[in-house]
C-alpha cells in the first residue's frame, strides 16, 4: 500500500504563488488598454509561477499538488471581457504537457463563495459559471482531474440543503459533473451526510480528517471508510489532513502537521489500498517535508521523498 503526500498552491521553499489577483473595483478604475495589460501581466505571472512550482515538485518527487483556483482573476465576472483561455491557450497546453509527462496528480479546490446549494439563484448561477470555466481551463490543459467543493449552505435545515445540492448538481453539464468531488465540512455536513450525497450522485468523496474530528456526531470513521473509498472506483482516493491551530482555534489549520494526527489517521483507515493525502498546513511544502522527516525517524518506509510504503 502506497501513500503519496501533497501540498496546496503555494511553495514556501521557493516562495512564489500563482494566485496574484486584482479586484474588480481596482480593475474598473483603469482604461480599456490598462485593463487588458493588467490582466495579461497578472495571468502571465501566475502561469509562469505555476510552471516553476510544477518543476520544483518534479525535482523533489512531489507527485500530488493542488493548483490555485485563482490563476485567472475575474475569469467569470460578467463585466470583464477578456478571453483568457484563448489568449493563453499555448501556455495552458504546455503546463498540461508537463503535468501529464511527469504523471503529476493535480486538483483544484474551488473557493468558499462557490455554493451550489445556495437559496440565492445568482450565487448558484455564479457557482455553475465558475465550475464551467475551470472545466474549460482543464480541458485546454488536456488534464483529467477533480474540482473539490463543499455541500455548502444550511439554510432551511440540513435535509432541505442536501436536496437543493442534489437538484442543483443536476443543472451542471455532464463534463462538469464528472469533475466534481465532495468534501465533508467541519460544522454541518459530516461524513455520513456527504457520503450519502456522493452515493446518490455517483461522485467521489474526499475525506477531510480534521473536519471529521471537528464535526462527527459520534460517527466512527472506521465504520465509513470502506464506503468512502468505494466512491473512488475510477481513481485513487484522496484524503485531506491538517492539524488544529490550538485548543481555542481548533477548526483552524496549524502551520505544520502533528505526526500523531497522521499516525491516528493511518490506524483508523486500516485498508490495504493506495491513497493520496493532501497536506493542508500553513507552511505548505515545508510542512510536508517536516512530516516526512519525522515519519522517517519513526521508521516509516519511503519509496521516494514523498511516497510512503505501508506494505506489511
Amino acid at each position: 500500500m502506497n501513500i503519496r503526500l501533497g501540498y496546496a498552491c503555494i511553495t514556501k521553499t521557493i516562495d512564489i504563488t500563482s494566485s496574484h489577483t486584482i479586484t474588480y473595483t481596482n480593475y474598473e478604475k483603469l482604461s480599456k488598454e490598462e485593463q487588458y495589460k493588467k490582466l495579461t501581466d497578472i495571468i502571465k505571472l501566475n502561469l509562469n509561477n505555476l510552471e516553476q512550482i510544477l518543476i520544483y515538485n518534479i525535482k523533489n518527487n512531489i507527485h500530488f499538488y493542488r493548483m490555485s483556483s485563482n490563476i485567472i482573476p475575474l475569469a467569470t465576472h460578467n463585466k470583464v471581457e477578456y478571453d483568457a483561455l484563448n489568449i493563453f491557450k499555448e501556455k495552458l497546453e504546455h503546463l498540461g504537457q508537463i503535468i501529464n509527462k511527469n504523471n503529476l496528480r493535480v486538483d483544484i479546490h474551488l473557493d468558499p463563495y462557490c455554493v451550489l446549494n445556495s437559496t440565492n439563484k445568482d450565487v448558484v448561477n455564479s457557482t455553475i459559471n465558475i465550475i464551467k470555466f475551470h472545466k474549460n481551463m482543464l480541458k485546454e490543459m488536456n488534464i483529467k482531474t477533480n474540482m473539490i467543493i463543499h455541500v455548502g449552505s444550511n439554510t432551511f435545515g440540513k435535509q432541505n440543503s442536501i436536496k437543493r445540492f442534489i437538484n442543483n448538481f443536476k443543472l451542471l453539464d455532464e463534463e462538469s459533473k464528472d469533475l466534481i468531488i465532495l468534501e465533508n465540512d467541519d460544522k454541518i455536513f459530516n461524513i455520513k451526510d456527504t457520503l450519502e450525497i456522493c452515493k446518490t450522485l455517483n461522485i467521489p468523496m474526499v475525506l477531510d480528517y480534521h473536519h471529521h474530528i471537528c464535526n462527527n456526531n459520534n460517527l466512527k470513521l472506521e465504520d465509513y471508510i470502506e464506503e468512502i473509498f468505494k466512491t473512488w472506483e475510477k481513481d485513487i482516493p484522496k484524503i485531506h489532513l491538517s492539524s488544529p491551530k490550538n485548543k481555542k482555534e481548533y477548526r483552524s489549520h496549524h502551520d505544520y502537521i502533528d505526526i500523531n494526527d497522521f499516525i491516528n489517521l493511518i490506524k483508523t483507515i486500516n485498508i490495504n489500498k493506495d491513497f493520496d493525502i493532501m497536506i493542508e498546513a500553513k507552511q505548505k511544502d515545508e510542512a510536508l517535508f517536516k512530516l516526512t522527516r519525522e515519519l522517517k525517524y519513526k521508521n516509516y518506509k519511503f519509496i521516494d521523498e514523498t511516497t510512503i510504503n505501508l506494505t506489511k
